[in-house]
């Protein structure tokens, strides 16, 4: 059901999905094309990475290596099933043939790549600048205000922090609170925001969360990170948590990108 040309995109995806589904440009068959895009979100790209890091050495820190690579693997075999289901229920139609051309091979010179590229970056810019923008400043506002002196009362009381016990009925199934909640709402702008959005709403104190901010990106700031996560939940709701970051909606830039390639 995928064209040949899917793999690349694909492929890509591992470092950033929004790149990898512009690059199905490339593939003629629409259906494939739509395909493609369907399932590329699937593949584990690098803003989760330290989502999966803080979690794996809060729970899983023995068998790090092994969760990891599952969770690689089970995205993968996830986008092969779905898109088998897409194609029958979803993207229905024949796909066409696949023909390979070969162009002549001949070296680029710095005027064609600057060029390129200078046109490629601009219309990323133009098309998705200003909504990546937008969507950081609304989730900054919804974690900010009402402002309060205390971090810890200002956390539990900000505008997020009210959707997340909103939705957090929805989310008990998985075993998610309304901390874990907000977390991955916040994720649909950007998935390297859920660790950030966590470090903050498990902070316990004031003085911990400026600590937070200061050395979250040390390993001594990693380390606290994580043992605020493993007081406040369990092996197997952080085992949930993994396979729904992995799994769950895409972001906004990769949803644009998506709704452009069509």
């Amino acid at each position: 059901d995928l064209s040949f040309k899917s793999f690349i995109p694909m492929i890509m995806g591992f470092g950033c999905n929004v790149p990898a589904i512009m690059a199905t440009r490339t593939i003629e068959d629409r259906k494939s094309r739509l395909l493609t895009m369907l399932v590329i979100p699937m593949m584990s790209c690098s803003a989760r990475i330290p989502v999966y890091v803080i979690l794996v050495s809060a729970f899983f820190s023995h068998y790090a290596a092994l969760v990891l690579t599952g969770l690689y693997l089970l995205g993968m075999i996830m986008a092969v099933l779905m898109a088998k289901l897409f194609s029958r229920f979803v993207v229905k139609g024949e796909s066409l043939p696949f023909v390979m051309e070969l162009p002549p091979s001949r070296m680029p010179t710095a005027k064609a790549v600057l060029r390129h590229t200078w046109e490629k970056g601009k219309e990323y810019l133009k098309k998705m600048g200003t909504i990546i923008l937008a969507a950081s400043i609304i989730v900054w506002a919804l974690s900010y205000f009402p402002t309060n002196e205390d971090r810890k009362v200002q956390a539990e009381n900000s505008y997020m922090a009210k959707i997340g016990k909103t939705i957090e009925t929805a989310m008990r199934p998985c075993g998610f609170d309304w901390r874990q909640s907000v977390s991955l709402l916040a994720g649909v702008g950007a998935k390297e925001v859920v660790a950030s959005t966590m470090a903050v709403v498990y902070a316990t104190s004031s003085d911990e969360a400026e600590l937070l901010e200061e050395d979250f990106e040390s390993e001594e700031g990693e380390s606290r990170i994580s043992e605020l996560i493993r007081n406040n939940m369990t092996p197997l709701s952080a085992a949930s948590m993994l396979l729904f970051i992995l799994l769950y909606m895409p972001c906004v830039k990769a949803k644009i990108g998506r709704a452009s390639c069509r």
